[in-house]
């Protein structure tokens, strides 16, 4: 059986964020949902919409469909449990509403319709890309993130409004009845009062500041500590520091993506570090030992004689320490200067030591075709 893309199910690339994800999800599920699409194949869609968002949409799931694929969540997998539950998945309910998906097409046939404002919503999730220096990442640091995010309204207190009281259009239930004739009979829908928004009261004056949106703009500084090894494109995720939830919702998350700045003479690969070391003519030629900086401080190496342009030479440990068992190395590449300019004393040396014969494998292959 071909392994499932569950990203590619979602439509989503493999940085999107758990809102996109979820905002995916949603979008497919009323499309496909067998009530409403009654083409050949949507139930199939449906159920496999479902799977991958239970995958997808579960933080410690994720991290493991990441590292093994999805053969992770089948029979007798890695991170094995099953898509038990509605529908023939887990999780289907868990983050998102029913009736957020219901709502929009219930609504024409009965029973229910609209979608009350009074409902409790999540905050909205942010993400914030923040430039790094190179040692602060490999060292670890705390910085302080600058974000704007919603909160409830200082003024109205969350409300919208000043003065509340009963709406009379729905007696204060938030919904509403309506009845239509057609072929079928009489028709009954139930839907959100268009009075009060679903919210059950109304208010004598709408809040100036927030123009009863209920939230507002805020300006905030997290603290925020960067573990050491953080790379390029690598995110964290800070739980509940996002925009506050309306009606009682839990609030958003925060998610940091790093941009690593470039360092003067390291060059980084995953946990091993790298340092293109400049030598002359005469140092390569006859060794040498050279002091050689390091993220852990400074090393004395010693560079054997005849050692040649473009040879790394390891230094064991010296790189990014990931755990116990993950150390990486440092390596430095050898980079020979040839002079621009000599005077009359370096040229006779030059001179001379080209006479010299080569004891060289490849130079004297060269030579016999001469």
């Amino acid at each position: 059986m071909a392994k499932k893309d569950f990203y590619e199910v979602l439509g989503v690339n493999k940085n999107a964020s758990d809102a996109e994800i979820k905002s995916a999800y949603r979008k497919l599920a009323k499309k496909y949902h067998p009530d409403v699409n009654k083409e050949e194949g949507a139930a199939e869609k449906f159920k496999e919409i479902g799977e991958a968002y239970s995958v997808l949409g579960d933080e410690q799931k994720r991290k493991t469909y990441d590292q093994f694929g999805s053969a992770a969540f089948e029979q007798g997998g890695a991170g094995a449990g099953g898509f038990g539950g509605f529908g023939g998945f887990e999780g289907f309910g868990s983050e998102v509403d029913l009736n957020d998906i219901f709502d929009d097409f219930l609504g024409g046939f009965g029973f229910r319709g609209g979608r009350s404002k009074n409902r409790a919503t999540k905050g909205d999730d942010v993400l914030i890309r923040v430039e790094i220096d190179f040692m602060d990442a490999i060292n670890g640091c705390n910085k302080d993130i600058d974000l704007t995010v919603m909160e409830a309204c200082p003024d109205c207190h969350g409300e919208g409004g000043h003065n509340p009281k009963t709406c009379e259009a729905c007696g204060g239930r938030g919904r509403v009845r309506q009845q239509t004739r057609s072929i079928l009979g009489i028709i009954e829908t139930e839907t959100a009062c268009p009075t009060c928004n679903g919210v059950g009261k109304t208010f004598e004056s709408i809040c100036s500041k927030c123009r009863g949106r209920k939230q507002v703009k805020v300006e905030k500084t997290l603290s925020v500590e960067i573990p050491a090894g953080i790379n390029t494109g690598e995110r964290i995720r800070i739980s509940g520091k996002g925009g506050e939830g309306l009606n009682g919702g839990p609030n958003g998350d925060v998610y940091l993506e790093f941009i690593v700045a470039k360092h003067a003479i390291f060059t980084r690969d995953g946990n091993d570090i790298y340092l293109e070391l400049p030598l002359t003519i005469t140092e390569a030629t006859l060794g040498c030992k050279k002091d050689v900086p390091t993220i852990k401080g400074s090393v004395v190496l010693d560079i054997s004689a005849g050692t040649q342009p473009g040879d790394k030479l390891k230094l064991r440990g010296k790189g990014l320490s990931a755990g116990a068992f993950n150390k990486g190395d440092m390596y430095v590449i050898i980079n020979v200067i040839i002079p621009n300019k000599l005077d009359r004393h370096q040229k006779e040396l030059f001179k001379n030591l080209a006479e010299t014969k080569l004891d060289n494998g490849e130079y004297k292959k060269i030579q016999e075709y001469l």
